[in-house]
């Protein structure tokens, strides 16, 4: 199957113009373009473009979409498989929401009580998640297994006061840092 360049920009909802800048960028090379310029994609073009729209709805920028899809050991059914974790990951968190909103209604309406931890669980596992896909590895390496669940542990038992505390240092130390390479920049 062939699509002309409307043809596949209606089917998967980008614009023209959008599929325009990722031939231009490198991102996503038509399969041909005739003498007259239009572009045509065949299945693996259309395969391609999923994936680069899986990625951006990961919030992928395009430079690092682009790093990955062109990689040698690039694999779809791995990178399918990687969309689905994250995904069901997502979905996981956005029902442990769902179910901290719906307990605080109830507290709200004096039908429970809810704890301090409770409020609060499903933000301090998202910090825990996040630091564990971007750092876990290189600090489980250098602090070993049992220090690194241990201060996962001290996070979750966190009171509201030191939770609060802990998250306006975190956003301090990136003003902090941010000025101090915007100062740098400058000199």
């Amino acid at each position: 199957m062939e699509y002309g360049i409307r043809e596949l920009s209606q089917l998967a909802g980008v614009s023209a113009r959008t599929l325009r800048y990722y031939d231009g960028i490198g991102l996503l090379k038509p399969l041909y373009v005739s003498e007259a310029g239009y572009r045509f994609y065949g299945e693996e073009e259309a395969a391609l473009l999923q994936q680069i729209l899986f990625y951006r709805e990961r919030g992928f920028d395009l430079k690092r979409i682009r790093q990955i899809l062109y990689r040698n050991d690039f694999d779809i059914m791995n990178a399918l498989e990687d969309h689905l974790l994250e995904l069901e990951e997502q979905k996981r968190h956005v029902e442990a929401l769902i179910q901290t909103v719906k307990q605080t209604i109830r507290q709200v309406k004096g039908e429970c009580r809810m704890s301090d931890q409770e409020k609060f669980e499903v933000f301090k596992e998202r910090i825990i998640r996040e630091n564990e896909d971007e750092h876990g590895k290189e600090i489980r390496e250098k602090y070993g297994d049992e220090e690194v669940d241990a201060a996962n542990r001290k996070l979750m038992n966190m009171s509201e006061v030191d939770y609060e505390r802990f998250k306006n240092l975190g956003e301090e130390i990136k003003t902090r840092l941010k000025e101090g390479v915007e100062s740098q920049s400058v000199l």
